[in-house]
């Protein structure tokens, strides 16, 4: 008896060991840390965490933080008007976050999502933070590689050569504060 349960817990620790370079984690390991307490004053953030579908990128300009949305527009915000005196992590390129119209798999509900604003797959070829342009009806798209990564799908490349999903950071998003970290 002892022997086919020795058995089986080799049999076991094989199959896992065989099944470990498939795995991809959800979230990325990139260091990211954000917080937005004033998300109604920023009118292409605020759009793109209350609507389904809508998306909007985060940058840090020198002393300024830029908000755009799929149109193209901006707001500009002082460094020091939401970061003050802590230290912020705008991962390897910035963020794109947002509602997806598409709930995540085993969830009735749509919650937002958070992905690095650096093309995955340029980024793991040539170690190059190539930022991502947002496009209408939650897509972004590398110029370099031509892929396009659909934002409502998890950040799944929809057109173009097959390849990794988007970086992914966590989010929660309460009253009118966002928080993204990892």
């Amino acid at each position: 008896m002892k022997r086919i349960r020795n058995f089986f817990l080799i049999i076991m620790l094989i199959c896992l060991s065989s099944c470990k370079e498939d795995v991809q984690n959800t979230y990325s390991n990139y260091r990211a840390y954000f917080v937005c307490q004033n998300v109604n004053t920023i009118p292409q953030l605020n759009a793109a965490m209350n609507s389904l579908g809508e998306f909007a990128t985060i940058q840090l300009n020198v002393s300024r933080f830029i908000f755009t949305d799929a149109s193209g527009n901006s707001t500009p915000v002082n460094m020091t008007a939401i970061a003050g005196s802590s230290s912020i992590s705008m991962g390897l390129a910035g963020f794109i976050v947002g509602l997806p119209n598409i709930p995540e798999m085993g969830s009735s509900i749509s919650t937002p999502v958070c992905f690095d604003l650096a093309c995955p797959n340029c980024y793991s070829a040539y170690n190059i933070s190539r930022a991502l342009q947002l496009k209408e009806g939650g897509y972004a798209s590398c110029v370099s590689c031509k892929r396009t990564y659909n934002l409502n799908n998890q950040g799944q490349v929809s057109t173009g050569d097959a390849g990794s999903a988007l970086f992914r950071y966590r989010i929660s998003y309460s009253g009118n504060t966002m928080l993204i970290n990892n």
